[in-house]
């Protein structure tokens, strides 16, 4: 094992003096190409060009000597430190950090991040990333080779984004652009980069002031909201206990992408993108989709709102995770069941029709749940009866979909 193991985080500034002391006894360093070529890498020392993290770690676990790791940025920030100090390699290490280069690319754009979503893309994060730019303000996306600034903007199809790309933080290479998120393909990226993807309104409430990210505050307290919050008038489907079962049943969070069909005023929609999923929100009447993306401005959320009828409308959307449907019988549940979301919620008025729902996501695979949700609302000053509503909910999950 080796002796001793320095992290040394790299922005593009000289080495500090801890910096130089670490790598001028090293045995072995491990970086990037543009880390290898620093004139103060001994000449001696062994070289070991940084790809997987995991093998270079099983490598510096077998030396016998002094070993320096570098990074771009903070290495502690979604860096190598994670990895070398996983409990299989033994490494106990020192860092030496940098400014992170996702400070660096908002300090290079001129503007503040502490109310910013950082998120990592790789090919097997892409969509969650795009989700989370979907359902953001401001998002800071650090890419990987296979999903950067091109395959964000072809992924964010029907959505307006702006891209502040850096490239090359730190090095005499640097740039960084400014494009919309429908150009983004139009161009070949440097790797490495930072994307900063901002559009749409600042969350209602979003003062920056407590916590970085979303202020999960912000906005009135409870999963759904009374009918007076969306102007009063919610049709069927819409009572607030069948909301918050439905919400309960999907548990919409950070990087899903929830697909509501039959939107109508705009209630779940809304309520979704407020627990930090990215929505798309569908309906075929131009006022439904006109009370929803008025909803979604009223709440400071926001929303994709796709005017069209269900089920051809869905054939161009991109995969969801969960999905609430509203309308559409038992044509649309099998649309929908074809394109393999994790989650299925919807409801009945009758027995016969939950039982048609029902044996429908059942041949489609899913594990089906259903329940008899009734709700009665009270005038409290006289405590008599003033709204009934009725309703089978079901769901049904797909258990081979990991979350």
């Amino acid at each position: 094992m080796a002796d001793r193991v320095t992290v040394i985080g790299w922005d593009g500034s000289p080495l500090t003096a801890a910096a130089r002391s670490a790598l001028g006894a090293a045995t072995l360093v491990a970086g990037a190409p543009h880390h290898l070529a620093l004139p103060e890498v001994p000449p001696t020392a062994e070289r070991v060009r940084l790809g997987s993290t995991a093998l270079a770690a099983r490598r510096i676990a077998a030396h016998r000597g002094t070993a320096v790791v570098f990074a771009d940025g903070d290495p502690g920030f979604f860096g190598v430190v994670r990895t070398l100090r996983a409990p299989e390699f033994g490494l106990e290490v020192e860092v030496v950090p940098a400014v992170s280069s996702v400070a660096a690319a908002f300090a290079r754009a001129g503007m503040p991040w502490d109310d910013a979503q950082v998120v990592v893309a790789h090919r097997r994060t892409l969509r969650r990333a795009v989700n989370v730019c979907r359902a953001h303000a401001k998002v800071a996306v650090l890419t990987s080779p296979g999903a950067g600034p091109a395959e964000l903007g072809l992924l964010l199809e029907g959505v307006h984004r702006t891209f502040v790309v850096c490239e090359e933080l730190g090095t005499d290479r640097e740039q960084v652009s400014v494009v919309t998120s429908d150009k983004a393909a139009d161009h070949i990226w440097r790797d490495p980069n930072v994307v900063i993807v901002i559009g749409g309104p600042v969350t209602a409430g979003d003062n920056g002031d407590w916590i970085a990210g979303r202020d999960p505050a912000a906005g009135p307290r409870g999963w759904t909201l009374p009918a007076d919050a969306y102007g009063g008038g919610l049709g069927e489907g819409e009572a607030e206990l069948l909301r918050a079962a439905q919400l309960a049943r999907l548990g919409p969070r950070t990087g899903d992408l929830v697909w509501d069909i039959g939107c109508a005023s705009g209630a779940f929609a809304t309520e979704a993108a407020r627990a930090g999923a990215a929505v798309l929100a569908v309906d075929r009447d131009a006022e439904a989709c006109a009370r929803t993306e008025a909803a979604a401005r009223r709440h400071g959320v926001q929303m994709h709102v796709v005017h069209g009828t269900a089920p051809h409308v869905l054939e161009n959307l991109p995969e969801p995770d969960v999905v609430r449907i509203a309308g559409g019988g038992a044509a649309v549940v099998s649309a929908v069941a074809d394109r393999r979301p994790q989650c299925i919620v919807t409801h009945a008025m009758t027995r016969d029709a939950a039982e048609l729902v029902g044996r429908d996501l059942s041949e489609h695979g899913y594990r089906v749940e259903c329940a008899l949700i009734q709700s009665v609302e009270l005038d409290t000053r006289a405590w008599t009866e003033t709204e009934r509503s009725v309703a089978f909910l079901l769901s049904g999950v797909l258990p081979d979909r990991a979350p």
